[in-house]
């Protein structure tokens, strides 16, 4: 068999290094990268097919511990693999084609959570959003597109700066909008009417967990009576947390925080970095999926009905659990 390591191994490097960043941008570009490499593995057989996807699912698969959009997205087109199929070429085929169905369903799913969350804006709000999020973006695009009026706050987003890329797209929206610091989010809170937030990963609970920074912006949410709205793809939330497992919280190099320099001056100094935090069920009001807006105390639902995780499938299995 022939392993293509560039184009797994770039978008590997890519998602790491957060030159691909976004929980949908990050499941769709690696599947994209899997369906690339199956196309061009040589293999002889049945077994020696799956195996070259498999091992290249696992390289994508160790980018980002928090993301489970990427487990999740993997393991629905893994599953294609389980599917009897008679020789290498219709094996290809079926995966290929449920690649194709994931990225295609992704993209939709951004635009129909743009039209159901754009519904909970009303003409004079104020809406705070933290980080870039793809989804939260969709929601305030639309509910602009529809002519609603509103305010938007956005934050800066510390240490990687990803609110700038939020303000550059409701800038071009033409939508009005203030920039604060991560730190001003509590001071500003008695303006904002609603907050419009991503999500990385949610738990079977309905507790949250993204950008770090949000759970401290729903916490000031919650004190202030201010609605709490979190948009997310069916693919985010978390099926193994239904035996109690925890979502890794991603921490990274403390450089992005503090200079090289400055930190080599200050060797008794520690640099923490954790790229999320959790935020608890109590302090959201709605999650907005494509599949429709729903309390997080249904979070169970999603991962039930829609991912199509079983219990059973946990136990004892690999993080895949991937055909026979």
């Amino acid at each position: 068999m022939m392993w293509r390591a560039m184009t797994v191994s770039d978008t590997a490097e890519k998602i790491k290094k957060m030159e691909i960043r976004g929980a949908g941008r990050i499941a769709r570009a690696a599947v994209s990268a899997l369906q690339d490499h199956a196309d061009h593995v040589h293999a002889d057989d049945l077994p020696g097919f799956r195996s070259a996807v498999q091992l290249a699912a696992g390289v994508l698969l160790a980018t980002r511990p928090t993301a489970v959009s990427l487990p999740n997205a993997i393991h629905m087109v893994m599953n294609s693999l389980s599917i009897d199929s008679g020789s290498v070429a219709e094996a290809r085929t079926l995966f290929s084609a449920a690649c194709t169905r994931f990225i295609t369903a992704s993209e939709n799913a951004v635009d129909r959570i743009g039209a159901i969350g754009a519904r909970h804006i009303r003409d004079g709000d104020v809406v705070l959003t933290h980080c870039n999020s793809e989804t939260a973006l969709a929601c305030l695009l639309q509910a602009h597109r529809n002519g609603t009026r509103f305010e938007a706050f956005a934050t800066e987003v510390r240490p990687r700066n990803q609110g700038h890329l939020t303000i550059r797209a409701l800038h071009d929206a033409g939508i009005p909008t203030s920039f604060i610091v991560d730190s001003a989010a509590r001071y500003f809170m008695k303006e904002i009417d609603l907050v419009v937030v991503g999500a990385d990963a949610i738990t079977v609970n309905g507790a949250v967990v993204n950008k770090i920074g949000t759970s401290q912006i729903a916490l000031a949410a919650h004190e202030s009576r201010t609605s709490v709205m979190v948009a997310a793809e069916t693919y985010k939330f978390a099926p193994r947390t239904i035996l109690g497992e925890f979502i890794e919280i991603e921490e990274r190099e403390g450089s992005e925080v503090l200079p090289g320099e400055i930190a080599a001056a200050l060797p008794g100094i520690r640099v923490r970095n954790p790229a999320f935090d959790v935020t608890p069920a109590g302090y959201i009001d709605l999650i907005v999926t494509e599949e429709g807006a729903i309390p997080p105390q249904m979070a169970y639902l999603i991962i039930r009905d829609f991912l199509g995780w079983e219990i059973g499938e946990f136990s004892g299995a690999d993080p895949g659990g991937w055909g026979p």
